[in-house]
């Protein structure tokens, strides 16, 4: 079948592929219709690897996805040939420890697409798990549906935070996945995002949707801001989102007392965390890895009409010309925030 395939740092070809194409008990077979270029397969495409995730054979990339059930394998009974889904991407070992506990996230054996050595789902067919697919409703289109991965990034990041009603939010960073974070505090409730970047473009995004109030920390601290809008209190909640070593520095000075910060995005190296400014607020750290148990309420949450996300879609490629999609995402234009590949 053809492909997308990474063949070497910064060299892709859509070429003929070998891939599982038989349809097992508890399987479904998917047509992709739409999927997303992630910043992880970005890094894959130009660095070679994330952490200690290194390609070291060709792999198809891909792991934004959304499609149509074509075949349904023995005992499958929840769907059927037909339906429109988006697929959660990491098969974990179900009978391990962690995921017994609930955490299959942090099953050390989960497969997930297009991470080493793993094949992503940048191809017209795919065989997946059937309890790991999830129908979409009506409403959402094959392109939202393939934000429901990213997105549901944003509600585990908002179910670590325990977010109350009326709450202050600070999310760091304003690309795809800060973008998640943001609107997924919204609909949990939060009266309002304080939303920083040095991208006015990206911005000028984020500042289109009610509630969000965009922060060129290029122009301003993001401390005196937060401290202006909140009469000196700070934020409820601090999601740090971008990733960059740079929003270590100060993180805790956004917080109020007794709030948290939520660890989202993955620096590409150590940073430096001001333990004591935690601790003279009492600030509660969490972390997130992706997500867990929270892709049936993502797609419910789509559904329902409270998140739009149509203004981020920035451009869409057929999957006839995904290498020159990736290069379009690589050189990272600040006014793209997701730029998708349709079949």
């Amino acid at each position: 079948m053809q492909a997308l395939v990474m063949e070497e740092i910064r060299r892709l070809q859509l070429r003929e592929i070998d891939v599982p194409t038989e349809t097992g008990p508890g399987e479904v077979k998917i047509a992709m219709k739409a999927v997303g270029i992630c910043g992880s397969d970005l890094h894959f495409y130009l660095h070679g690897h994330i952490g200690p995730f290194w390609v070291k054979e060709p792999m198809i990339l891909g792991h934004e996805g959304a499609g149509q059930i074509v075949a349904v394998g023995e005992g499958v009974t929840n769907l059927k040939v037909g339906d429109r889904v988006a697929m959660e991407p990491g098969i974990p070992d179900w009978t391990s420890r962690a995921s017994q506990l609930g955490l299959y996230n942090l099953d050390p054996a989960v497969r997930f697409w297009a991470t080493p050595p793993v094949h992503g789902c940048l191809v017209p067919e795919i065989v997946h798990p059937a309890n790991l697919t999830f129908k979409l409703p009506d409403g959402v289109s094959y392109q939202e549906g393939a934000f429901v991965e990213p997105l549901a990034v944003g509600m585990q990041a908002v179910n670590k935070a325990h977010i109350l009603p009326g709450q202050t939010a600070v999310v760091l960073g304003a690309g795809t996945i800060g973008m998640m974070v943001a609107l997924a505090a919204l609909a949990a409730g939060v009266s309002r995002v304080i939303m920083t970047d040095v991208q006015k473009e990206k911005l000028a995004i984020a500042g289109g949707y009610a509630g969000i109030v965009p922060v060129n920390v290029s122009e301003v601290k993001a401390a005196d801001r937060v401290r202006e809008l909140t009469d000196g209190w700070g934020a409820d909640v601090v999601f740090e989102a971008s990733g960059s070593p740079h929003a270590f520095k100060g993180i805790f000075d956004l917080v109020c007392p007794g709030g948290c910060v939520v660890l989202v995005g993955m620096p590409p190296a150590e940073v430096a965390l001001d333990v004591v400014g935690a601790q003279i607020k009492e600030a509660r750290i969490e972390t997130i890895f992706r997500y867990a148990n929270v892709y049936p309420r993502t797609i419910d949450l789509l559904g329902s009409g409270k998140i739009d996300l149509k203004p981020l879609i920035s451009r869409t490629f057929p999957f006839a010309e995904s290498v020159a999609a990736f290069e379009f995402a690589a050189q990272g234009s600040p006014e793209v925030v997701k730029t998708q590949i349709v079949f």
